[in-house]
């Protein structure tokens, strides 16, 4: 089969992520389905392990951490999916990524795909949607209801998990949601996923919230150069407010955390497939229901740039644009027509 990956240290001086390889598929484990990929997305973990991974000593790295696709065969304990069975999921980066011709995954963390979508825009969901669903309602432990009163800072609001997080913060909770923005395109962007204030986070923050109303933060999630802001969110929130990361800032000094009583919360979404946790399966229910939300009408698709090839050339085309910080929504690869 075909698949997509490195097999050499990244240099400065790189001109591609990835270069082609035919590898032979392994056999299923036991929970394992082996699903034909039909789409694939991009997002910044791809480059970040390119750039800072090294290849395994006997094989290539195949990257990729969003897929959808068709279940072709089952593991001998599978019990969730059958044979033709339309799947979606964000994987295990333990194991070989998405971009290939056929991929093995774990049944427990995938979700059956949105019926409204093709699979290119269905794969445009899972990593964002598990990272904003957990960073939301486990880590913050936010009700998903009305009652969930109160506000909420995404800082990055346009990149992938901004986009879904500003959804389900606004249409599944009561919380105030503030995201920020730089660009005309981006702020648009941000109000379209239902952002009820944008501010621009290239000016102070503080300011901007309290013209908008906002004297003091109950929740901050930091999704992008957490390092630069961490110290004027501190200063913005509430006693015993919370706030939460997904990117690799440097060494944060969190002691003036201490007299508000702040608690910070580290989202990763391949922590309970790498470990296997007790839990994993979490990640195939809620991706069920983000699944259902989003043939609904609930949530919608966040894909705004798209190739209908998955190849060497495409794939990048689409990881230069996600390294570009000019990236909006995510990059879609794959059966994007029905």
């Amino acid at each position: 089969m075909k698949a997509y990956g490195f097999s050499t240290p990244f240099s400065p001086h790189a001109r591609n992520y990835v270069e082609q390889f035919t590898l032979d598929l392994e056999e299923p484990r036991d929970h394992d389905l082996v699903v034909e990929i039909k789409g694939v997305a991009v997002n910044p973990v791809d480059t970040k392990v390119r750039v800072n991974a090294s290849p395994p000593p006997d094989s290539p790295r195949i990257l990729g951490y969003d897929g959808a696709g068709i279940v072709r065969d089952v593991g001998g304990k599978v019990s969730r999916f059958a044979v033709g069975d339309e799947v979606f999921y964000a994987g295990n980066i333990a194991r070989p990524g998405t971009f290939a011709d056929f991929h093995l995954v774990d049944e427990r963390i995938v979700g059956r795909k949105p019926k409204s979508l093709t699979f290119a825009n269905a794969a445009a969901l899972p990593l964002t949607s598990i990272t904003a669903w957990e960073l939301l309602f486990d880590r913050f432990g936010v009700p998903r209801d009305e009652s969930a009163k109160g506000n909420l800072l995404i800082i990055g609001g346009a990149g992938g998990v901004g986009s879904i997080l500003i959804q389900l913060a606004r249409r599944l909770t009561g919380l105030t949601v503030i995201a920020t923005a730089s660009r005309p395109d981006t702020v648009a962007w941000c109000e379209r996923m239902g952002a009820h204030h944008v501010i621009n986070h290239h000016q102070l923050l503080a300011p901007q919230l309290e013209a908008a109303g906002v004297t003091e933060l109950d929740l901050a999630a930091s999704l992008t150069k957490t390092d630069l802001h961490f110290a004027a969110t501190i200063d913005m929130m509430r006693p015993g407010g919370k706030i939460g990361a997904i990117d690799d800032p440097g060494a944060l000094d969190v002691s003036p955390m201490k007299t508000k009583a702040l608690s910070f919360h580290w989202e990763f979404m391949f922590a309970r497939p790498m470990f296997e946790t007790d839990d994993m399966d979490e990640q195939g229910r809620l991706l069920n229901e983000v699944s259902q939300l989003v043939d609904q009408g609930a949530l919608q698709n966040t894909a705004t740039k798209s190739f209908d090839e998955i190849a060497a050339d495409s794939l990048n085309e689409a990881l230069t644009h996600q390294a570009s910080g000019a990236a909006i929504g995510k990059t879609v690869l794959g059966q994007t027509k029905e």
